[in-house]
């Protein structure tokens, strides 16, 4: 999946919190968000831009529930139930211990949460 196709998935499935994410959809996603926000708020820091800042923060508001339901989904995507975002809030190893489940690849086949989403895998068919 590329990043223009990553985020044309997270906005379409805005608050979708059902189904699965593949790592690629997930990762470009979060690439872009913190791309766009790290961005627009480098430049009201700079220009000491109240304006700036402002639509940084509706940026920010903007993204929260489709990062949220693209996370969740994620978890969906290996397996997990989504309440495993919320181990992050551990402080220090929670983060770290989200990182690498996020990072983990897709359950092959389809799952409790639905297909596999980028699609049938080789091993996956039956001999």
């Amino acid at each position: 999946m590329t990043l223009q196709q990553s985020v044309q998935t997270c906005f379409n499935k805005y608050a979708a919190f059902s189904g699965r994410a593949s790592r690629s959809e997930y990762w470009w996603f979060i690439l872009f968000t913190a791309v766009v926000y790290g961005v627009l708020y480098g430049f009201a820091s700079m220009l000491d831009s109240t304006f700036l800042s402002i639509i940084a923060y509706l940026f920010y508001l903007a993204v929260i529930v489709p990062s949220l339901a693209v996370a969740v989904r994620r978890m969906h995507d290996i397996g997990k139930g989504g309440g495993w975002i919320f181990i992050s809030l551990v402080p220090l190893i929670g983060s770290i211990w989200y990182i690498v489940l996020a990072c983990m690849p897709s359950q092959p086949g389809p799952n409790r949460f639905g297909e596999n989403p980028d699609g049938p895998t080789p091993d996956s068919f039956k001999y």
